[in-house]
């Protein structure tokens, strides 16, 4: 018994470890969605869209058999993603000028008002528990049934696991978007950095789809292949790294100076 139950505990540390990961990409898309608001109304912002989008995810975890094997789910999160970080990424590198751009982003996000910002953070980070949440459940089912009732549709032991997983998720990117939105004053390419970042992982969310079962465009086993794993976290250390860097990124600092 106690060797299933430091199993547990070692499955929650590896997966509290990938949660505060993810909650990188997270935090910075969670600030850019805010940053228009006023500087008293940014953290509040952040707060209430975590704690509504900790309520649809903990919601989705009593479906998570149905959100983990029904592809047009994940299809519409992939679709979504890919909209979301390619309709920015393509504006701040074609259109008319970058600081315009973003000016008008503000300005129409502004005139949404508080409460649709946060309705659009909760939207923003639900789309991306969807992948976070799959991870979660894939590690939890490896664990052996423990003695509690069954929970959510999983055995109440694995539940327990993905729940305080999620949890301590939320918890880092909270924290951590609130020290995105400092950050994104001194760089702003990372703005558009995010959502390079949402595209990408909108297309490791459309891999997924593409190796389901009922669709066998690509084998099943390959979003979980080592090659993938690679090609996924050395392109998005790539872009993360590149937007660090950007030439953007030193003109602020100098104006700053």
């Amino acid at each position: 018994m106690e060797s299933m139950w430091l199993e547990y505990a070692w499955a929650l540390l590896i997966l509290i470890g990938l949660e505060g990961l993810l909650s990188a990409d997270n935090a910075l898309v969670l600030a850019v969605i805010a940053k228009h608001l006023p500087d008293d109304q940014k953290k509040r912002a952040i707060n209430y869209g975590i704690i509504m989008a900790f309520v649809f995810r903990f919601g989705a975890l009593f479906a998570i058999s149905f959100i983990a094997n029904v592809w047009q789910i994940q299809a519409i999160g992939a679709l979504y993603l890919l909209y979301l970080g390619l309709k920015h990424v393509i504006q701040a590198k074609f259109g008319k000028d970058n600081k315009n751009i973003h000016k008008e982003d503000e300005k129409e996000a502004a005139g949404k008002g508080f409460w649709p910002t946060v309705g659009k953070i909760a939207i923003a980070d639900l789309a991306f528990a969807i992948d976070s949440i799959l991870a979660a459940v894939a590690l939890a089912l490896g664990l052996p049934d423990s003695p509690l009732d069954e929970f959510g549709g999983m055995d109440g032991g694995q539940f327990l696991v993905v729940l305080l997983g999620g949890i301590a998720g939320l918890i880092l990117i909270k924290f951590a978007a609130t020290w995105f939105v400092q950050l994104l004053e001194k760089r702003p390419a990372l703005e558009t950095t995010a959502y390079a970042i949402v595209a990408w992982v909108g297309v490791k969310l459309a891999v997924i789809t593409l190796a389901h079962e009922d669709i066998g465009i690509l084998d099943h086993h390959f979003p979980h292949s080592t090659v993938w794993q690679l090609i996924f976290y050395g392109v998005l250390v790539g872009i993360a790294l590149l937007g660090w860097f950007a030439p953007s990124n030193k003109v602020a600092q100098r104006s700053h100076s």
